[in-house]
C-alpha cells in the first residue's frame, strides 16, 4: 500500500495537511511542560516537517551537524512566512525568528547570543547529543523546552542519552512505517562476495575503519559489487563505500557512477544530477546516511560492513522513502567472513540476522516476510526444553551486561524484549526493554486491561518496582513469579486449565509441537505469556 498525500515537490511529498501521526505527535508535543525530550521517528516519516511546524511561543534555534541539514527546514518556515537566519561558516544569523546552526560553527560564536535567546531549542539527528561540543552549547543556553529529533533508536558505542532527554515522548519505527503504507518496503539480497573481516578491530562498538578498508578494498571483490551493480540494481542506485579511497576504485569499474564524500566539493550539484537521472548511481562513503532527501532511490547496495544498528539504519533509510512508480527497494547487503555478526535487513525490525536463515531462504524476500516468518520460528522454538534453559541465561546475560539485578524474578524474554512474568489469574508483570535514554516502563497487565502503569523510568528503577509489587501484593503467588521457587513447583505437570488455554492460544501446527503429556506447569505458564504477547503484538 502507497499513500500519497498533497502535491510533489522538489522530489518528495509537500503536505497540504498533516499526516495524522504527524498530527498527533505535535500535539503531545504542544502539551509538554518546561524540560527536554526525544522524538523517535524513522527517516522517511518527515521529522523536519514535524519540527518546524511546533508551536513557536518565541524564538528558534536549531542545530545540525551536517551542512545539507543546515539549510533543510528553510523551506518549511518560508511557507509560514517566518523569518529564518543561519549560523554557518560565512553565514550569519541577524534577530530573525528562527536560526539554524551548524553546531561546529556555533560552539564558537556563543558570544553573539544571549542565554536566554530562544525559547524553544531544536537538535536534528539527536543521537549526535552527547558529543562535548553539543554539550557546551546545552550548558550555554536557557530554552524553555529543548526537543531532539532522531531516526535512530540507539548508539553504536551504546551511550544512552538520558543525561540530555528525559525521555522519549513520541516515537514511530520503520516497521510501523512499512506496515501502515508511509514507508516502502523493502526486498532483500544477501551476496557473499569473498570479503574477510574476521580479524578487523572494534572501536565505539563499529568496526575499525582502517581495517574494513583494508578487509573489502580487495579488486576481486570491487569487480564483484561492479557486477552486482549490473545485474541487478534497479533504477536509481546509491552505493555504501567501506572509505574515500574504496568509492574512487568502484568507480573506477563503475563509470557512470559519481563519487560523493567529505571531500567532495559541490555536493548538492552531484545530488541534483542524480534527481534528475543524470547520474545513475551515486557511490559514497557515509555522507548520505543523514539528511539527505533521495525518495527515487530504488536499489541500495551496502558494501561497507557495519555491527552499528544505527549505522546501518541510516544507510537504509535513503531509500524508505515513498515516489511515485517505486512500489519497492532493493536492498542488496554484499557480507563475507566474519567472527562477529554484523548488520542486515533482519535488524530493522528488530531481528537476529541469524533467526532468517541461509540465503536461499534471505534473497528475493520482502522484509515484512522474514519477519512474520523468524516471529513464528522464535514462538516454534520455545517449545524445545532447551529453551527455557537459553531464556535464563538470556536473563543473565542481560544482567552482567548492563550490571542490573532483576531480583530473581522468574522473567520470560520475549521476541520484542520485553520481559514478562505470569502471576496467575491471567495477570502478567511486564518490564519493557530500555530505549534510548535508558529508560523502562513497568505493566502489570490484567484480562481486562492494565492494572498499573508506570512509565518512562530508568530500567533497574523499573525492575525494583516490580519486584516491590510482586513482594508487597504477589506474596502469596511467590511460587508463580520467584524463580528459585518456580523451580520446584514448575516441575509439576501442567494442569488441565493450563493446557486448555494454550489450545485456544496457537493453531494446529504449533500445537502439534508441544508434548502435553510431559508439559510442566513452568512450561505452560511461558508458553502462555509468550502466546498473550504474541497477540498483543499482532494487534499493533
Amino acid at each position: 500500500m502507497i499513500r500519497f498525500v498533497g502535491q510533489k515537490l522538489e522530489g518528495g511529498i509537500k503536505l497540504s495537511e498533516a499526516r495524522d501521526y504527524q498530527e498527533e505527535c505535535l500535539e503531545t508535543l504542544d502539551g509538554l511542560e518546561t524540560g527536554a525530550y526525544l522524538v523517535v521517528m524513522a527517516t522517511g516519516l518527515g521529522k523536519t516537517w514535524v519540527f518546524t511546524h511546533v508551536r513557536r511561543r518565541g524564538r528558534v534555534l536549531i542545530l545540525s551537524h551536517r551542512e545539507e541539514l543546515v539549510h533543510q527546514p528553510e523551506k518549511y518556515y518560508a511557507e509560514q512566512g517566518c523569518s529564518f537566519g543561519v549560523e554557518q561558516a560565512k553565514e550569519f544569523s541577524d534577530g530573525e525568528e528562527v536560526v539554524s546552526a551548524s553546531v561546529q560553527t556555533l560552539v564558537r560564536r556563543l558570544d553573539r547570543f544571549q542565554p536566554d535567546d530562544f525559547d524553544l531549542l531544536i537538535t536534528d539527528e539527536a543521537h549526535h547529543s552527547v558529543a562535548p561540543v553539543y554539550r557546551k552549547i546545552y550548558d550555554y543556553f536557557q530554552p524553555r523546552l529543548h526537543l531532539g529529533f532522531t531516526a535512530t533508536p540507539n548508539r553504536a558505542d551504546s551511550v544512552k542519552l538520558g543525561n540530555i532527554y528525559s525521555k522519549v515522548v513520541f516515537q514511530r519505527d520503520i516497521k510501523w512505517g512499512i506496515q501502515n503504507g508511509w514507508l516502502t518496503n523493502i526486498r532483500c539480497e544477501r551476496i557473499d562476495i569473498g570479503y574477510n573481516i574476521c580479524d578487523a578491530r572494534t572501536t565505539a562498538g563499529d568496526f575499525n575503519q582502517g581495517d574494513i578498508e583494508v578487509a573489502v578494498d580487495i579488486r576481486e571483490c570491487n569487480e564483484v559489487i561492479a557486477d552486482i551493480y549490473r545485474k541487478k540494481a534497479v533504477g536509481p542506485t546509491i552505493i555504501f563505500a567501506a572509505s574515500v579511497n574504496h568509492a574512487r576504485r568502484l568507480q573506477e569499474l563503475i563509470l557512470e557512477a559519481e563519487v560523493v564524500t567529505a571531500e567532495t566539493e559541490n555536493r548538492r550539484d552531484c545530488l541534483k544530477r542524480f534527481e534528475e537521472g543524470k547520474t545513475p548511481v551515486l557511490i559514497n562513503c557515509m555522507v548520505l546516511t543523514e539528511g539527505t532527501d533521495l525518495p527515487m532511490v530504488r536499489t541500495i547496495i551496502i558494501c561497507r560492513p557495519t555491527r552499528s544498528a544505527a549505522v546501518y539504519v541510516q544507510m537504509v533509510g535513503r531509500g524508505l522513502r515513498l515516489y511515485p512508480g517505486k512500489e519497492e527497494l532493493l536492498l542488496i547487503d554484499c557480507v563475507g567472513a566474519t567472527r562477529m555478526p554484523i548488520c542486515s535487513a533482519p535488524i530493522l525490525f528488530g531481528l537476529d540476522p541469524e533467526k532468517v536463515g541461509d540465503n536461499d531462504r534471505f534473497n528475493g524476500r520482502l522484509i515484512t516476510e522474514l519477519q512474520e516468518e523468524a516471529e513464528q520460528m522464535e514462538v516454534a522454538d520455545f517449545t524445545n526444553p532447551d529453551a527455557w534453559r537459553v531464556n535464563a541465561e538470556l536473563v543473565d546475560l542481560f544482567e552482567k551486561n548492563g550490571n542490573y539485578d532483576t531480583h530473581g524474578v522468574d522473567y520470560t524474554v520475549c521476541a520484542n524484549g520485553n520481559f514478562i512474568c505470569s502471576i496467575g489469574d491471567g495477570i502478567r508483570a511486564i518490564v519493557t526493554p530500555e530505549d534510548i535514554t535508558g529508560n523502562s516502563s513497568v505493566f502489570l497487565r490484567g484480562k481486562q486491561g492494565d492494572l498499573y502503569v508506570k512509565k518512562d523510568i530508568p530500567v533497574q528503577d523499573a525492575f525494583d518496582d516490580m519486584y516491590e509489587i510482586l513482594s508487597s501484593s504477589f506474596a502469596a503467588k511467590r511460587h508463580l513469579w520467584d524463580a528459585d521457587r518456580c523451580r520446584n513447583w514448575g516441575k509439576q505437570l501442567a494442569t488441565e486449565k493450563q493446557k486448555a488455554f494454550i489450545q485456544g492460544l496457537f493453531d494446529e501446527d504449533f500445537l502439534s509441537e508441544i508434548d502435553f503429556a510431559s508439559l510442566t506447569k513452568n512450561q505452560a505458564s511461558r508458553l502462555i505469556d509468550r502466546g498473550l504477547e504474541e497477540q498483543r503484538s499482532r494487534r499493533g
